[in-house]
């Protein structure tokens, strides 16, 4: 299995199916979940629809350089969204997030070695695999915080 293979599978084991690392991934713990409860303030931290679309809002920056385009997400808002106010805003949040985690998988595994070794949009971000590796690491983080915020809420 080529690099690219391995790093689409890595990615898609916390976003999309798997379960070897965290017994979960987000799908499992965003699908079917009342949008009510994504938007619930549990202590002072950021709610389960934020972290999401905290997640979602790197990964389609990154997939947009991965498209061809430029890097445009920026750390100072990457919390920024509008607020979920229905299951449909809800709802319509996890297609696009399924969508563009799929997309963003499967041109990781188009990917040559080569590209995996380059420089990333500039070489202060280091390489493509740096960013991407980056990625499924900072997913993991914020989904543990989702595990907890949902038990905290739900139990």
């Amino acid at each position: 299995m080529k690099n690219t293979q391995q790093i689409a599978s890595r990615f898609r084991e916390v976003i999309l199916n798997g379960t070897w690392i965290a017994n979960t991934n987000y799908k499992d713990q965003l699908t079917n979940l009342d949008w009510e409860i994504t938007t619930k303030k549990f202590h002072s931290f950021n709610t389960i629809s934020v972290l999401s679309q905290h997640i979602h809002y790197y990964i389609s920056g990154i997939l947009n350089v991965l498209n061809g385009g430029t890097l445009d997400i920026k750390d100072q808002f990457s919390f920024d969204f509008p607020v979920i106010k229905s299951q449909q805003d809800w709802d319509i949040f996890l297609t696009k997030f399924w969508k563009d985690s799929e997309e963003f998988a499967g041109l990781i595994e188009q990917m040559s070695d080569e590209k995996l070794e380059a420089v990333f949009v500039d070489a202060k971000y280091g390489t493509y695999q740096r960013n991407i590796d980056a990625m499924i690491e900072h997913a993991y983080y914020h989904l543990g915080q989702i595990v907890l915020i949902k038990k905290g809420l739900t139990q």
